[in-house]
């Protein structure tokens, strides 16, 4: 998983000193109104498929899916907007008691339950208290009598992203129905409905579709909603760019109920938040580039606070937190001009000024340069120390990138090839050589796109990031060891040998989280976390107890004629056992000796490699067996441990 993460907001990441262009983004808050359908049929109590729990009616399961996004979003998405709208109710409600009416509008047989705006803890048991209590749903979950006009729908939600969403990039209207054609009858209304499906469109509100079939009859799309929902093009905010880069949308094909609960499966793992990184032009020479978007995809998630909060007056308050830089021999306050960043070198402090800390971390503008072309063989596996950044193309800038940057990842896929590039991905950053390795596009057992198409970008390390293996001694293990231990391995491997990490969440994340819910929504605490990292002890000990055995007992025998030739009473067996005699008598063990004169030997070695300037082709074994000798301390890296052996010399001379 990545390391380095983006920053709280919904700005692209940028270095520090680095100035802001407020053209160079786009915001990726996103909002979402649910319009679940209810009349008689979705309020109709239905087993699940795998036979396995109570049963429950659609709009129930849709209305459960819709608490859980509700919570998620306030925890990995506390920005973004979201709004439940229950259409074929028998009452009408289009504005909150507390606000006036929105121009007068009025849409029968559509129920806004709750407004489309950031989520509070208030929505969110409001919502509880629908899905769970049945004297609440009474009340507001009632069908109507009358045929609830889909026109109308779509246009109240359209009113609803016009007057709260305006300037989202992301805006997504989920419908959840089991009526595949609400006018079969009527041309008219069917008519209107396309035309107000057509304005959300041109509004940039994409439409998606949970289908639910009834028992005896299968949700038929081409009826009437294959002339509402409109493919996602590339340039539209939820295509495959942004669909890769963290929001996964479901097929909306087959089962509505497995949908809802492959939607839920995946709001558990809590995904993360789309973001763009950065903006860069894809330069091939110098007068031939595009333009690429680059993604975090892989982010390391970490409990994150993001306030402080007074509690010493009536009610909690955010605390606002100021910084005051104070001279310590006069305790003036400091301004900002007066402080200069300083680098250490030779045991003294040279300072720059900003604009000469500038010049030097200024290696170009931002850029991904193609230096050449090799086979994907040739990229060992060891090269990948530092997270990938997927890149997709956008037109923006200049148009046909998608084009070029589509027939580039055809042939770099056709040829199995990696294209090798020169890599800034912002000003002030300092430059890399990597990869770019093209990617398919591939899809799990429920549909969801896991990896997507496009390009890679994997920073390469330099010699001193890798790590040399240390020599080792070890016996190689002989042939009925290994045999025996593939046996066990065969075993213990996952079902399709593959593992999936989105099925096993961080429980001390999830723990984090289950308490800021609880103490949010006023519930009792959990006593236990859920940790689905634990072994299955039970299951391992029945499929591999048995041949763990076996493979003792071969182990016992190998080591038995490896070792049989040896005389029972060895120099090793008496010093062990003199030391287990001498702690059971309460006397220290007798201490080998050691050579007086390794220590002198060392530090003529270390003297010698000083003078000559090599230093730096010790081990660090050798540096901190010196330190040790001259009481000096060895924390810290190799670079410490040879800047002590220089200032120690430098004292001396």
């Amino acid at each position: 998983m990545a390391e380095n993460y983006p920053p709280a907001d919904d700005e692209t990441y940028q270095e520090e000193d680095e100035e802001v262009d407020e053209t160079s983004y786009k915001s990726v808050k996103d909002a979402v109104l649910f319009a679940i359908d209810i009349s008689d049929s979705m309020l109709v109590a239905r087993p699940s498929e795998s036979g396995k729990g109570e049963p429950q009616s659609p709009a129930k399961a849709a209305i459960k899916c819709a608490y859980h996004l509700m919570q998620q979003r306030i925890i990995s998405n506390p920005k973004d907007m979201m709004g439940v709208l229950f259409f074929g109710t028998e009452a009408s409600k289009f504005y909150d008691e507390d606000e006036n009416s929105r121009g007068g509008l009025s849409y029968p047989h559509c129920y806004l339950f709750t407004d489309l705006d950031v989520p509070d803890a208030n929505d969110v048991k409001s919502l509880r208290a629908l899905a769970e209590d049945d004297d609440a749903a009474d009340q507001v979950l009632v069908p109507s009598k009358e045929r609830v006009s889909m026109s109308n729908v779509l246009f109240c939600a359209n009113q609803i992203f016009t007057s709260k969403a305006s300037n989202f990039l992301s805006r997504r209207l989920f419908i959840v129905t089991d009526r595949d054609n609400p006018h079969a009858d009527d041309r008219t209304m069917r008519s209107a409905a396309t035309v107000r499906a057509k304005d959300l469109y041109d509004l940039g509100v994409v439409i998606e579709l949970f289908p639910i079939s009834k028992p005896d009859h299968e949700f038929d799309r081409s009826k009437f909603y294959d002339d509402i929902i409109y493919k996602t093009a590339p340039g539209d905010p939820d295509a495959s760019a942004f669909t890769a880069a963290g929001t996964q949308v479901p097929n909306a094909g087959g089962d509505g109920i497995s949908l809802l609960d492959s939607l839920l499966s995946s709001i558990n793992s809590r995904l993360v938040p789309r973001r763009a990184l950065f903006k860069v032009p894809l330069e091939f020479s110098p007068d031939f580039k595009i333009s690429v978007t680059g993604y975090l995809i892989f982010k390391r998630q970490e409990p994150s606070r993001s306030c402080y909060v007074w509690l010493g007056g009536e009610k909690p308050e955010l605390a606002k937190g100021t910084t005051t830089q104070i001279a310590d021999d006069t305790a003036r306050t400091i301004e900002k001009s007066e402080i200069r960043k300083a680098y250490k070198f030779g045991g003294e402090q040279v300072s720059f000024t900003p604009e000469e800390q500038a010049k030097l971390r200024n290696f170009g503008d931002p850029v991904i340069r193609i230096i050449g072309f090799k086979p994907i063989s040739s990229l060992p596996i060891w090269a990948s120390t530092k997270h990938p950044t997927f890149i997709y193309p956008s037109d923006e800038d200049y148009v046909g990138s998608t084009r070029v940057f589509s027939a580039l990842h055809q042939k770099l896929v056709h040829d199995q090839k990696i294209g090798i590039v020169w890599f800034i991905p912002r000003r002030n950053a300092t430059p890399v050589l990597a990869a770019m390795l093209p990617s398919e596009e591939k899809l799990d057992d429920n549909g969801f796109q896991f990896i997507p198409s496009g390009m890679w970008i994997l920073p390469l390390p330099f010699a001193d990031d890798i790590r040399q293996n240390p020599e080792t001694t070890l016996m190689v293990a002989p042939e009925p060891l290994i045999d025996h231990m593939r046996t066990v391995i065969q075993q213990l491997q996952l079902p399709k040998a593959q593992y999936d990490p989105r099925k096993y969440p961080n429980p001390s994340l999830q723990w984090h989280y289950r308490i800021l819910q609880a103490l949010a929504l006023d519930e009792e605490l959990p006593e236990q976390c859920e940790d689905k990292t634990i072994p299955r002890y039970r299951q391992i000990d029945k499929r591999a107890g048995d041949y763990v055995l076996q493979w003792g007992d071969v182990l016992e025998e190998e080591y038995q004629k490896m070792f049989s030739g040896q005389p029972k009473t060895s120099t090793l067996a008496k010093r062990g056992k003199a030391s287990i005699e001498s702690a059971q008598e309460g006397k220290p063990a007798k201490k080998v000796k050691t050579e007086s004169g390794n220590a002198q030997n060392a530090s003529d070695e270390v003297s010698s490699h000083y003078h000559s300037g090599t230093l730096s082709k010790l081990t660090i074994p050798a540096l901190k067996e010196f330190l040790n000798s001259k009481q000096l301390s060895v924390a810290g890296k190799k670079a410490d441990l040879i800047e002590r052996v220089e200032e120690f010399y430098d004292k001396k001379g």
